[in-house]
């Protein structure tokens, strides 16, 4: 069985540092090297990345991907957040610990700075 977990996406957008972001349900490759997200596979830039440590492999994009925090504090700069249905009630009660908001499928975040 493939190795899953919820993680923080967020597209790095046109200026390389803040964009569009989502929680969902990832799948790494048997390396763990690659991530794969809705047909989609991401490669490390093994440090080389810009505020980004994947790449879109087919596009080129550049992408910050990583375990959710508890505190939803995953971004470094304000942006929205979309959470996948299917790992919505599991990101609010098991890694927010706020089950009272398991009725939201998005969210704005303040970032880190």
């Amino acid at each position: 069985m493939k190795k899953t977990q919820i993680m923080w996406i967020e597209n790095k957008g046109d200026d390389g540092i803040v964009g569009p972001a989502r929680i969902g349900r990832v799948t790494f490759s048997k390396s763990g090297k690659s991530v794969y997200y809705q047909g989609r596979r991401f490669e490390s830039l093994n440090g080389r990345g810009f505020k980004s440590n994947y790449y879109d492999a087919e596009t080129g994009e550049h992408y910050w991907i990583s375990g959710c925090r508890k505190d939803g504090r995953d971004a470094l700069y304000g942006t929205s957040v979309v959470i996948d249905e299917d790992v919505r009630e599991e990101y609010w009660t098991q890694i927010r610990g706020q089950p009272g908001n398991v009725q939201l499928s998005s969210f704005k975040t303040d970032g880190k700075y």
